[in-house]
């Protein structure tokens, strides 16, 4: 890996010299014209910071509690798919990175390693497992079991894909999942003897997932649910009152419904509406650690990140997916110790303030 990545965006240039174009494409795009791919990024640089001066503090701390545990930053690994196909070791080598790192690493139901398979690989971590919904309870459930019995301390239950997004790089470049690499984790509830492609897994999910349905799902689960996918107040209301122990304002990345909002512009919202009765958490265009100080001074408990934490796998394997999840705190203790903050938990909103509008010029 090179010394010279010092950044987030280093980093992505770096996988994006090393990834062939469908690779690339499946994982840097996002949906149709990719206008909220590009807002999740410039809507973070739409905020403006207010910092306090001589506020006497010798020692900083970036760790907070979450869900009972505690982590070195509020910045856990977002769920992502398909691993294998920038890193041998994939999922298995990011989960090494966050456990590394102290902090939370989310499994994708589409991840090419099982979770008992992570929980081996890093077993003093802390996961949590993304969960699809299928059609049929028993794969479902099958999914949530070996999670649980896996260590896994929560579920989080995607929401905004009750069918795929267009995608059109993906089908510029004829982009497939390589034969041969499925989700074994769905293969292996689905009672399957071959690897599953992404078209039959997505043919498999149950698009007409319902808040009853949600309760349900929650009511039954031995650990907590969190549901990730909420870009409005009133979603956000209704999953904490549906039994979420969590909400995580996302937009999937850009990849799902374009011009939706920016998570950072949906964030507030959502704040408000769950008002303090259980963890809001954001992702989407985090790519500095001002970036997650930002958002935590807009009343998000933390945030996670996708590609950031990929594109260190791609160009260095465990200790590149490490080196970004340090980068990120770093820049984050940097920017409390200029904000006057000790901590985490001292960022609030009067933190925070629009940026000014840009002059116009014809």
């Amino acid at each position: 890996m090179r010394e010279d990545l010092i950044n987030v965006a280093d980093f992505e240039r770096e996988a994006a010299e090393r990834l062939e174009p469908g690779v690339l494409g499946y994982f840097l795009g996002g949906a149709e014209d990719e206008v909220t791919l590009a807002e999740n990024v410039e809507a973070w640089k739409r905020w403006r910071l207010r910092p306090r001066m001589l506020a006497g503090h010798s020692e900083w701390r970036t760790g907070v509690e979450l869900l009972g545990g505690e982590v070195s930053m509020p910045v856990l690994v977002a769920p992502v798919a398909y691993q294998c196909l920038v890193d041998p070791e994939g999922e298995l080598a990011m989960a090494r990175a966050a456990a590394a790192a102290g902090t939370v690493m989310c499994l994708s139901t589409l991840a090419t390693k099982r979770p008992s398979e992570v929980a081996v690989a890093a077993p003093g971590g802390r996961r949590w497992f993304q969960l699809y919904c299928f059609r049929d309870e028993g794969v479902t459930q099958a999914l949530v079991d070996e999670a649980v019995a896996s260590g896994f301390e929560a579920i989080v239950v995607t929401v905004d894909a009750p069918c795929g997004g267009n995608r059109e790089r993906d089908l510029r470049t004829g982009f497939a999942i390589p034969e041969g690499l499925g989700v074994p984790s769905v293969t292996a509830a689905l009672g399957s003897e071959r690897a599953v492609t992404i078209e039959e897994t997505f043919d498999l999910m149950e698009p007409a997932l319902s808040w009853r349905g949600l309760e349900a799902l929650a009511s039954e689960c031995d650990v907590p649910v969190l549901v990730k996918g909420v870009l409005t107040g009133e979603d956000a209301a209704l999953a904490v009152e549906h039994g979420a122990a969590g909400v995580i304002v996302s937009n999937h990345g850009g990849r799902q419904l374009d011009r939706v909002a920016a998570t950072a512009d949906a964030l507030p919202e959502a704040v408000a509406a769950v008002d303090g009765r259980a963890p809001v958490l954001v992702d989407g265009g985090i790519r500095r650690g001002v970036d997650v100080a930002t958002a935590l001074a807009l009343g998000a408990d933390a945030v996670l990140v996708g590609r950031p934490a990929l594109w260190g796998l791609t160009a260095g394997g465990e200790a590149g997916a490490r080196r970004v999840l340090e980068l990120l705190r770093l820049e984050l203790e940097r920017t409390l110790i200029l904000c006057g903050c000790a901590s985490p938990a001292e960022l609030s909103g009067a933190h925070v303030q629009r940026a000014p509008a840009p002059l116009y010029s014809p």
